[in-house]
Parts: structure tokens; sequence; C-alpha cells
């Protein structure tokens, strides 16, 4: 469904659900077609001369982020591309849930991005008369159209983030989105500062926007814990599984039992690609720190750096589907691609 609106600079929105746009019912909030533009329309903040032209694109159906998949960051990333001649700017509406996936997975299928890609969404919806919907969207609307960003960020709560660098920290809090190891690209006080040294530049050459398709879905997490049998990582890694996000303690530390190693290894050897991502909200992983590092090392594990759990999953994705070998793969990982890491 769309709708749409006058000339000035142009803002596509994709609407693809989440609690921004939700109505209540007898039922609880939900996502009703048409509400949002609505919701909107009857908004004269909108309408102001300092606002750009909009288009709002609603998504069949609208989603619960919980229920996001690969399949639909691909429509996104597909909707962006077919849409990216006609506007300046675009925004895409989604639930909190799952919104640093979706952040973390679109800067490695947009490829030659030269325009803002902002995402946002809301803890409460739009037609609440007190809610944080109302300047999220004002404000990724007002960036989307007045500055040079071509990177896929996330807006919420006054602070513009890389989006591959993003992880949700509160479940209710209205500053529910962080960047813990990179400063925010931007925040949004009495006017909107946008640190332009951190900005990445445009890939040069490039002239067109590319979408790479998620083909490969056989990749993992796995969070340890204190005593996590042997048996359940050997059970994880087997086939089909190509590649696997290991959140270890610390600087990337996990436990020396030898049946555990050795499943690691044994993995490693024929081809999964292990990456080591600590399960601390700052800091980065070094392996060599500690002898329960090493050993990780040894069995073939590879470092993540500082990169988050999200953005680690989205690029061993877009590698493996890109077609590389798992040595191609364990090497891009440890380089800095779309600015989801910091190298030492």
């Amino acid at each position: 469904m769309f709708f749409q609106r006058g000339m000035k600079k142009q803002v596509y929105i994709a609407y693809t659900g989440g609690t921004i746009g939700m109505k209540k019912t007898s039922k609880g909030y939900a996502p009703v077609y048409g509400y949002l533009e609505q919701q909107m329309a009857l908004m004269p903040e909108f309408r102001d001369p300092a606002m750009p032209d909009y288009t709002i694109h609603e998504y069949v159906p609208l989603l619960d982020s919980s229920n996001m998949t690969p399949d639909n960051w691909l429509e996104i990333a597909q909707d962006i591309a077919a849409n990216y001649d006609k506007y300046d700017g675009f925004i895409v509406l989604h639930g909190t849930d799952t919104m640093t996936y979706t952040a973390s997975a679109l800067p490695f299928m947009l490829h030659g991005l030269g325009k803002p890609v902002i995402i946002t969404g809301s803890q409460i919806p739009l037609c609440n008369v007190r809610n944080d919907a109302r300047e999220n969207l004002i404000t990724a609307l007002m960036i989307a159209s007045g500055f040079f960003i071509p990177e896929v960020c996330l807006y919420f709560g006054t602070k513009l983030l890389r989006g591959c660098r993003s992880v949700k920290v509160s479940a209710d809090g209205f500053n529910a989105f962080a960047s813990p190891n990179f400063p925010p690209l931007g925040t949004a006080g009495v006017g909107i500062e946008i640190s332009k040294d951190l900005i990445l530049k445009p890939a040069p050459g490039t002239k067109a926007l590319v979408v790479q398709k998620f083909s490969e879905p056989m990749v993992g997490t796995l969070r340890l814990f204190p005593g996590i049998p042997a048996e359940i990582v050997s059970n994880m890694l087997q086939a089909p599984l190509k590649g696997l996000v290991l959140g270890t303690y610390g600087v990337g530390n996990g436990p020396q039992d030898k049946r555990f190693i050795a499943a690691l290894k044994e993995a490693s050897d024929r081809g999964v690609v292990i990456v080591n991502c600590t399960q601390c909200l700052q800091g980065r992983v070094s392996m060599g720190d500690y002898v329960t590092g090493s050993a990780l090392a040894k069995a073939g594990v590879i470092s993540g750096f500082d990169m988050t759990t999200e953005a680690a999953l989205a690029k061993l994705f877009y590698l493996f589907s890109a077609g590389y070998s798992p040595e191609g793969v364990k090497r891009e990982m440890q380089k800095n691609l779309r600015g989801e890491l910091t190298l030492p």
C-alpha cells in the first residue's frame, strides 16, 4: 500500500511493522493497514515546510520483528534498490526486538550505497498521547533528507548509530539502543549534530546499488556458560552448519575442557568457521592474553575483535552467500568491510 505527498526532498518510508504504527484494539495493540499514514496526516509537524515529502510503503504482512528472517532482510534491501533512484533518503520502520539484526544485515546486502538508510521505530505507538515514536520518526526524516550519510544507520532516542555497531540494551527504555565500541554518528538535541569524520565514504567508482542476497542460511550463534556440555557444542557444530559465532567470556576466553576444545578443532578442520565474540557489552577479543583464549585459537577459532554478535552473524551470512571458501571467509571476517569492527 502506498501513500504519497507533494514535491520537495523525497524520503521513502518502508514500513515493515512494529510498535510504531500499531493501533489499540480490544485485544491489545496490533498493526492496522493505513493507520500509520492516518496518524501522520493528523499531525501538523509532518506538514511543516522544514519536513521532506515522504512516501509510505506498507509491507504485507506487517511483521512483529520477532518474526523477521533473512528473507525479510532481502525484501527490504530489494525494496530500497527498486526505489533507489527516485528518493533522496530511506527510512525503515521496524520493531525493536530484532532491529539490530536488520541494521547489521543491510550494510552487507546493499553494495554501493550512496544515500542514507535510517532504521527506526518506537517503544510506544505513535497513536498514544505520550510516545517516543513522534521524535524518532521526525528526526529520522530530517536526517534522511538533510545529510549526506551513505550508510545504514539506526536512529533511536536522540542517537544516530552505525547499524552494524548497534545493540539493544533496554527492553522498555526510550534509549533502547547503544553502540558500545564505536561513537554515535550523530546526536539530536537542540540541533542535529553529525560527526562527519566518522561517516563512511562511498566505495570509489561505485555507480549503482547492487543487492547481495543472503542465500546461505547455515550459520548460527552459541553463547558459552559455565559447565556447558561438550556434547552440546559438538552437536551444534555438525553439518550442515558452516559458520558459528561463539559467545565467549571476557577478552575471548572459554573452558579448557579437552572434549570442548576437541569439538571446536574437529569442526574447524572440516571447514566450519568459528568466530570468537565476547559476551561483554564493551571491549574486544584478544585471544592471546590468557591460556584459555590461546587454546581456542589453537583449535582454529578466529577473533571477532570488537564486532557485535549481530554484525558477526550478518557477515558470515554475507561471505558464505558471496561464495567464499572457508579460508576466504576466515580471511574476510578479520577485515573491516562495512565499519563493523576496529582492527588492532
